[in-house]
């Protein structure tokens, strides 16, 4: 039965609505998801697929909300869908209050805090003159991030279930929790989403599709010193915080997040702390090549062993976990899906545009588990920040992107 389209909200009332439900993960957290309010956006998710009469709907095991929206077109490939539900740990993500701006004419944009969105200092403004704007009001993150990305993939589908003259295959969809934490696909289970290839919704500006990524690791840098009574502590007390500060001010300024651009890599010391006794240093590491990852965790380790020798009686310990890789090298072992993405985009007389990441997708991961997945633009901006903010008429168009590469393929297949 055909159900119309006036019966479901509109992507912007789809956005506004995931914008308001406080979803940030927690890296330090050991339960996956690591925030249980990740699943008030998940519970909302199943229930509004199941209103467009999707099959397969579930919650996974693992906390992933996948979907099966059936094809029209026989034998066409089944394609996926992927965008994730948590937001950044860092920046306030509660009591989000999405503010529009509708035909924003390149004014100055006053939020709270005496925060200004300024054309002349984000020149990413300039290109939306005369279109809607969805912003922050200054004191939280936006969750464009990636919640335009959801937005977009349930407008799509639910565009192709209210009009049956949109061809497309077998549409797989998957919406995951923990992607800021590098946790995102720690157990997606490929073979169960059963997709040929899969596009992340979790890119930026308008046109982007991209199938390079950073490789990622973090390394923990541990500092154990010695406290005694500071009146009595001559030749005694060792200050692990200033261990620590030896080792961030000793870092090469150079290879810092701060001063590196393109595909340069950084080290980039995020969060600080601890005491006298014991203070714990938290690096992200980044680089496009796995070989670069081992130089700059070489230079941390050089750094670490003077500051330990500076402070007799210290101990520096280093932990290095993986998060993700670069997903390009695998990627181009399957360029159809590459040139799908750029044909859809051309077909809307979007401009492609391919740039390597410098962040990392839940596409990252399972790319490399064997499931081809670049990254497509989802029209949010200033991700991460309380300057966040995102373009309606671009999530229009990713939203279009996603009919067009189901056409595609079902052309394809």
């Amino acid at each position: 039965m055909t159900k119309n389209r006036s019966d479901f909200p509109s992507l912007v009332d789809r956005f506004i609505a995931y914008a308001k439900i406080d979803t940030q993960s927690d890296e330090k957290s050991e339960t996956r998801p690591s925030t249980a309010k990740q699943h008030d956006m998940l519970d909302l998710l199943v229930e509004e697929c199941k209103a467009l009469g999707l099959e397969d709907v579930e919650k996974t095991s693992y906390a992933a909300v996948m979907a099966t929206l059936p094809g029209n077109v026989p034998g066409a490939p089944t394609i996926g869908f992927i965008a994730h539900v948590d937001t950044y740990h860092a920046t306030p993500g509660a009591n989000v209050k999405p503010t529009l701006v509708e035909n924003y004419q390149g004014q100055k944009i006053a939020l709270k805090g005496d925060l200004v969105l300024d054309p002349e200092v984000d020149e990413g403004l300039k290109k939306l003159v005369g279109q809607d704007i969805i912003h922050t009001d200054g004191t939280t993150l936006l969750g464009a991030d990636d919640k335009a990305g959801v937005a977009e993939i349930m407008d799509a589908v639910t565009e192709m279930v209210c009009d049956q003259s949109l061809k497309h295959g077998p549409v797989r969809i998957a919406f995951t929790v923990d992607e800021e934490i590098g946790h995102g696909a720690d157990e997606f289970d490929i073979e169960h989403f059963g997709a040929r290839c899969a596009y992340t919704m979790d890119g930026s500006v308008l046109g982007e599709v991209e199938d390079e990524t950073f490789c990622a690791d973090s390394a923990t840098v541990k500092i154990t010193g010695y406290d005694v009574h500071p009146g009595y502590a001559k030749d005694k007390l060792i200050n692990a915080v200033r261990v620590a500060a030896e080792i961030v001010g000793n870092m090469q300024t150079d290879k810092l997040p701060e001063t590196t651009e393109n595909k340069q890599g950084y080290l980039h010391p995020y969060q600080i702390e601890g005491d006298v006794s014991s203070v714990t240093i938290t690096f992200l590491v980044r680089d496009f090549e796995e070989a670069g990852l081992k130089t700059l965790e070489g230079i941390l380790e050089g750094i670490a062993k003077e500051a330990e020798a500076k402070f007799p009686g210290s101990k520096v310990e280093i932990e290095i976990k993986e998060y993700y890789r670069n997903m390009k090298y695998e990627l181009d072992k399957h360029p159809k899906v590459m040139e799908i993405a750029r044909k859809a985009m051309e077909d809307l007389g979007i401009e492609p545009i391919t740039n390597p990441i410098r962040g990392g997708t839940d596409g990252s991961r399972l790319t490399l588990m064997g499931l081809p997945t670049p990254n497509i633009f989802a029209g949010g901006e200033n991700f991460h920040s309380v300057k966040e903010y995102v373009s309606i008429q671009t999530m229009e168009k990713a939203r279009d992107v996603i009919l067009g590469i189901c056409k595609l393929w079902a052309e394809e297949g």
